[in-house]
């Protein structure tokens, strides 16, 4: 992504993050600007398709590369007591459901995503409040998991739900935790994995454990942690805001190719 774009959206970001908190966002509430952020993501990932090509790889670094530590942003622990007793359980019970419009709705435990073909990649994640980190992934190809779910000819988009309440007065509530979502197209890449192994030891708590999204193409926000279900669906618009992940819902780009 070009260094204007991306100081663009990382000052945008800035504003719209403080005004949520200020509890006055006033750059959310504006048509004019949100509508143009909408309108520039299909440009940018035009761009991006013909300079690079729908199937590109991001950037792969060598073990030298590697960031000494990870950091945590944003949530370091979900405020939920379902998520806190399944990782006192050390994730036991825990399994990721793959529903929506499927032919075979799935229940996998962490153990049978372990047990399928894996995929080992270290690439760099670029935060929009202006970060980056080196990181070696491990996880299952997402392309693996949506073959055994059977995506139905109608699925165009895949959705992750995520174990991390964001706001609202019930915390254990669905439209309370955070979600995204990408294309099929994106989620097929070979790149896109449901990663539960970071620097070559279990997916730490603060950093999405027991099992996250990398999207290594797009910005951190995209990046989804905590994941506790994945559906497949036709649309996007009557999920939540309607834009596709909690932060699109609140003007954020919902293509945020790097």
């Amino acid at each position: 992504m070009s260094t204007p774009r991306r100081q663009f959206l990382r000052l945008a970001a800035g504003m719209l993050a403080g005004g949520a908190l200020a509890g006055c966002d006033r750059l959310s509430d504006n048509a004019s600007f949100t509508g143009f952020l909408r309108r520039a993501q299909y440009l940018s990932r035009w761009a991006q398709d013909l300079l690079t090509g729908p199937d590109a790889m991001a950037q792969e670094f060598s073990e030298d590369d590697i960031t000494s530590d990870f950091r945590s942003n944003g949530t370091s622990m979900p405020d939920s007591a379902l998520y806190r007793e399944l990782a006192n359980a050390g994730f036991r019970d825990w399994a990721l459901e793959v529903d929506g419009m499927v032919r075979q709705p799935l229940i996998l435990s962490l153990a049978q995503l372990k047990a399928l073909p894996s995929r080992t990649q270290i690439t760099r994640h670029d935060c929009v409040e202006g970060w980056s980190a080196i990181a070696k992934w491990t996880g299952v190809p997402l392309s693996r998991v949506l073959d055994l779910a059977g995506p139905l000819p109608q699925a165009r988009f895949v959705v992750f739900h995520c174990a991390d309440p964001m706001d609202g007065s019930d915390r254990t509530a669905p439209q309370s935790t955070y979600y995204e979502s990408l294309d099929l197209r994106e989620a097929r890449h070979a790149q896109t994995i449901l990663a539960y192994g970071l620097n070559d030891a279990p997916l730490p708590v603060a950093n999405g454990a027991p099992l996250r999204l990398r999207v290594e193409r797009q910005l951190g926000y995209k990046h989804a942690k905590y994941l506790m279900r994945i559906a497949l669906v036709d649309r996007l618009d009557g999920i939540r805001g309607g834009k596709g992940g909690y932060w699109e819902d609140l003007g954020y780009e919902w293509y945020a190719g790097i």
